[in-house]
């Protein structure tokens, strides 16, 4: 069954911003390519390079022309659809009687169209995944025109994440319905605790890395040892932090035989494909080598056979102080992340002393305050007596140590815990390939991100050591 005109100027808009997406990405490597040769102070590009771009110019043509002939197409489309209003209107205009009108018709009512893909009809995504398997194993006329459709509210809705989220073709990239990433986000796995605390910023619309400079020779003042005399003066120099755009992804091969005759796909698929790309995220922040959390943290020894939660706090307490030594008024420390395991074993120690100093609301005779209200990756799960905020996350790891079985306590400043994503911006899933041989179809789920605790030596620390064994209960 055809669609309307409607959904045919939808499909046809999505084909013309996926051709000005191709030309808009050959130019950006282009210019990438002739930013580096000028970089390596090269006068000329090497042979490849010549390749790359002669192969990326005839791409950017051929996108050109593709945008002059959709742009026709398009505009035939709306020039039916005018004809198509115009006779409607036609239609409408009738010439009035004397026939009295019932008093409820002279009631002036305003309505909504309702969304392609809706929460009370749909709840856990069924039919979206559907229409997106459908659309690619058997080019279902009617899962394309639903999509189209859906692709047109998102553009109206969320253009702002949609602009750099499409991908290349009209359905090779598709939004997932807003209501379905908040349903999934909460199940069961290790998310993105520590992420949700950081100090997030919009994702650039372009390019691989993100460049932050940093001041590493400060100005200077001293005394002015006699009047007239020259007054202490340090040329400012700054380094270039350079952070690179990484990409969190995993992929599902779904088959036909569930397509068709499951039960409960969208459970199997969206939630464990939304989850691992949360949870990749996460634990990429905490645990890279040589940039996360864990490696560029400065480290204070707890070593001690019998470890207690008393001998505990005041590490915890020096880390803080090395937080605040090394950003002073650029900062300071607002969160201590430990892994569930050291947060119930700190509950569940006794003592019969308690710190000289409390934060405001903490009672005088207990070691902190919990967040009874508080849950598994749902913010803070209490407060310590020195006012840091303790988050609770799983992807800390607790195989370290020589018995490989300690885990670590970080003390961070969230503001200087800088995360770039697109914020609230859907997760994708790209239906890249009809796999017809094991009659399946792949289904990808990615996002970007980029971060980086390095703007200040020494501003993120932990407590490290034997005293953060497999705690005992």
């Amino acid at each position: 069954m055809p669609g309307t005109i409607d959904d045919l100027i939808a499909a046809i808009e999505v084909e013309l911003e996926a051709a000005h997406k191709r030309s808009k990405k050959c130019g950006a490597e282009i210019q990438l390519i002739l930013d580096k040769a000028q970089q390596d102070g090269r006068s000329s590009l090497e042979a490849d390079e010549d390749t790359r771009i002669t192969e990326l110019f005839a791409a950017r043509d051929q996108a050109k022309n593709d945008v002059t002939g959709i742009e026709n197409k398009l505009a035939n489309a709306n020039k039916i659809k005018a004809e198509e209003m115009e006779r409607a209107e036609q239609q409408r205009n009738v010439q009035p009687t004397q026939t009295r009108k019932p008093s409820y018709d002279q009631v002036a009512r305003v309505g909504r169209e309702e969304r392609t893909y809706r929460k009370d009809e749909d709840p856990h995504g069924k039919g979206f995944l559907l229409d997106v398997s459908r659309q690619f194993l058997y080019q279902d006329v009617e899962a394309a025109a639903r999509l189209s459709r859906h692709m047109q509210e998102e553009r109206v809705e969320r253009a702002q994440y949609l602009q750099r989220s499409v991908g290349t073709g009209a359905f090779s990239g598709l939004v997932v319905p807003q209501y379905l990433t908040d349903l999934y986000a909460p199940a069961t796995a290790a998310l993105r605790p520590f992420a949700d605390i950081c100090n997030r910023h919009p994702l650039p619309e372009t390019g691989m890395s993100v460049n932050i400079s940093r001041i590493t020779t400060a100005s200077s003042a001293a005394l002015q040892a006699a009047e007239n005399d020259a007054v202490s003066e340090t040329d400012m120099d700054d380094t270039l932090l350079t952070v690179p755009i990484r990409t969190a992804a995993g992929q599902q091969t779904v088959s036909r035989q569930a397509i068709d005759r499951g039960q409960g796909i969208e459970d199997v698929t969206m939630q464990d494909l939304f989850n691992r790309v949360h949870t990749v995220l996460d634990n990429t922040l905490i645990n890279q080598a040589t940039t996360g959390l864990s490696a560029v943290a400065q480290a204070t020894a707890y070593t001690d056979a019998s470890p207690s939660g008393a001998e505990l706090y005041p590490k915890i307490l020096s880390s803080a102080a090395g937080v605040e030594a090394a950003l002073l008024a650029m900062g300071r420390p607002t969160h201590a992340v430990m892994n569930s395991r050291r947060w119930y074993w700190l509950s569940s120690q006794m003592s019969s002393t308690w710190p000289m100093i409390n934060w405001n609301g903490i009672p005088p005779q207990s070691a902190g305050v919990a967040n009874p209200a508080s849950s598994y990756g749902s913010g803070p799960r209490g407060v310590l007596p020195c006012g840091l905020e303790v988050i609770v996350d799983n992807n800390i790891a607790t195989n370290l140590g020589a018995g490989t079985n300690e885990d670590e306590v970080f003390v961070v400043p969230s503001m200087e815990c800088h995360l770039w994503e697109d914020q609230e911006a859907p997760l994708m899933i790209r239906a890249e390939q009809t796999k017809a041989a094991t009659l399946g179809v792949l289904l990808v789920a990615y996002k970007y991100f980029a971060y980086t605790f390095g703007r200040y030596a020494n501003g993120m620390q932990k407590v490290a050591g034997t005293g953060l064994v497999t705690p005992t209960f």
